[in-house]
């Protein structure tokens, strides 16, 4: 079990240097949480590839739809963003030192990481990191698979999560 944030989960639909790395990570995992924040934030990930004209509207769209296949098949487990959660990301600051950069988003992530009792984070948010730090939480970033290892840079295709053994 590993909690990803957003930019990590991003990777698993958009083709980046680590994404085919992060795709057999995810996909090999029995279960792989996430704040319930990550979902909206994918959707705009998503988006500003279509608004920056990475993507053209077939290939937004059918990221969308790839992902919330993915969703409603369970692939993803969402942790709530109660208000225990609120509290504790808006009491973070009162002991944050001031050197730390953390946005408001950020926080919720990691607090939620840590209301799940997890020591590490997969993301490839330097920001992020360097608080998750500052928190006691250890950044995992998976690296690039060598070329040689039959995957690259490809063109997004979507591609359902290959069968796991989750419920």
């Amino acid at each position: 079990m590993i909690f990803c944030d957003t930019s990590a989960l991003a990777k698993f639909y958009v083709p980046e240097r680590e994404s085919a790395a992060v795709r057999a990570l995810l996909e090999s995992e029995e279960e792989v949480c996430a704040s319930e924040l990550a979902r909206p934030e994918l959707m705009a990930v998503f988006h500003r590839r279509l608004r920056e004209k990475k993507w053209t509207r077939p290939d937004f769209l059918a990221a969308v739809r790839q992902f919330s296949k993915d969703d409603v098949g369970g692939f993803w487990t969402w942790l709530p963003l109660g208000k225990a959660v609120i509290e504790a990301a808006a009491q973070t600051y009162a002991t944050l030192p001031d050197t730390i950069f953390l946005r408001s988003a950020d926080c919720l992530h990691l607090v939620t990481a840590l209301r799940h009792n997890f020591a590490e984070i997969h993301s490839y948010d330097k920001h992020q990191a360097d608080a998750a730090a500052a928190l006691g939480i250890k950044t995992v970033r998976v690296a690039s698979l060598p070329l040689n290892a039959g995957f690259g840079l490809l063109p997004f295709i979507p591609v359902a999560p290959a069968p796991t053994n989750r419920v």
